[in-house]
């Protein structure tokens, strides 16, 4: 598997919004125990994730959602190279849109890491696509610390920190969710659905 600096479009991103190692070392763990079939990625980039996935489980296909164009280009060349051919699907286009469009497909694995203010937005949607027994797991929940600070949130960040901690309540008080929250890197939550 290439680093992730091989990816194509990664030197031209100034910053690079790529799952952090710790973050990523958890998600292959968790696709390698689960072994989910159908997995949903909300927030594609140039698809080193995807890669991690359909690396850790020959099995699997990833559907992923990117809304940038040249992104979702690099995120297929880069799957393509790796020899993930018919094992993918890079779907340019808003998450929310994809979101509400969808009626019947199902998933036994979600990774959210798109845009983290939409988060709480995606939540009733993301769990309807869902399993019995699926996972939905969010990356980047506590947002740099400022999700569990008592400090001042600067005006900037204050959206999505409110809309992040929106979503962490959510998760941990619905019924249908069996939820742990995880501090390294930027924070992960891993939630079960159990119903």
């Amino acid at each position: 598997m290439k680093n992730k600096e091989e990816f194509v479009g990664f030197a031209e991103h100034e910053y690079s919004p790529i799952v952090r190692d710790k973050s990523i070392e958890f998600l292959q763990e968790l696709i390698k125990k689960y072994r989910p079939k159908n997995i949903l990625e909300i927030g594609t980039f140039i698809g080193y994730s995807a890669s991690v996935m359909l690396e850790a489980d020959r099995d699997c296909f990833v559907t992923t959602i990117e809304i940038d164009e040249e992104n979702a280009k690099d995120a297929i060349k880069n799957l393509t190279d790796l020899g993930f051919v018919g094992r993918f699907k890079v779907l340019n286009c808003d998450a929310y849109e994809f979101l509400q469009s969808q009626q019947n497909e199902q998933f036994d694995f979600i990774f959210l890491d798109g845009p983290k203010g939409q988060y709480f937005k995606y939540l009733p949607f993301l769990k309807k696509m869902l399993k019995k027994g699926g996972f939905l797991l969010a990356d980047d929940i506590l947002f740099y610390g400022m999700v569990k600070s008592e400090e001042h949130i600067e005006h900037k960040h204050r959206t999505i920190v409110n809309n992040l901690r929106k979503f962490i309540a959510e998760i941990q008080n619905d019924e249908e969710l069996e939820t742990t929250i995880y501090d390294f890197a930027n924070g992960m939550s891993l939630s079960k659905k159990k119903v």
